[in-house]
């Protein structure tokens, strides 16, 4: 597979929330299931996925991670409604500012390469709205391991058990991301960052296995 991404549109984020509501949607419905089925099988609150659906919440990423598990679906199908599966010899170009955007009130997530699934890795770039722990109401944490590469600006990386870190341009960041973690922009400026994440996990010798 040789392609280019679906370059992003300057749609509000009122409209980047309906119409990721609009494919959760679709694809619940498309199940038959109702909203406390989808709870059930995906650990949210029916109230999360019911305002998701109605574009009056935008997710981060841990809570897309998971409605993607309970669907059964790779999480790039939020973000876009075609789409290939990744396959030995792909060979994919994404040209500068190439994504869709998903934005909540502490982050803006730029999803690269949304149209190719089942990828053993996921790049985000972004940007961090928030500058202060305050500005969060708990942590994020998923299974797998994460990435991350500050672009721009400084960030301040707080991680459950851990005293914060600050990173400049330039700095990187590698972790196990079951462990809950935030970032938040150092600086007076919001910070650019780049973050991959996998879905793989460990064992109980801390080795990476396959989920």
């Amino acid at each position: 597979m040789s392609s280019i991404s679906p370059i992003a549109t300057a749609e509000s984020p009122d409209s980047q929330r309906a119409e990721f509501g609009r494919r959760l949607h679709a694809l619940r419905r498309d199940r038959g299931w109702t909203l406390s089925e989808l709870s059930e099988r995906s650990g949210l609150a029916v109230s999360t996925i019911s305002k998701a659906e109605r574009g009056l919440m935008s997710l981060t990423y841990d809570r897309m991670l998971q409605l993607a598990r309970g669907i059964g679906v790779d999480m790039s199908e939020f973000f876009s409604a075609e789409g290939t599966s990744f396959a030995k010899g792909s060979f994919a170009v994404a040209p500068k500012g190439t994504f869709q955007r998903q934005e909540t009130p502490n982050y803006v997530y730029e999803m690269l390469f949304p149209e190719i699934r089942n990828k053993a890795m996921v790049p985000m770039m972004g940007s961090l709205k928030a500058h202060d722990l305050v500005d969060f109401e708990d942590f994020v944490r998923h299974p797998g391991q994460e990435f991350l590469l500050v672009l721009e600006g400084a960030v301040t990386v707080f991680a459950e058990g851990k005293a914060p870190v600050t990173l400049r341009q330039g700095d990187s960041l590698y972790f196990d991301s079951a462990r809950g973690h935030l970032y938040a922009s150092a600086g007076a400026v919001d910070a650019r960052i780049l973050v991959v994440c996998t879905e793989l996990s460990t064992d109980a010798d801390g080795l990476a296995v396959a989920r």
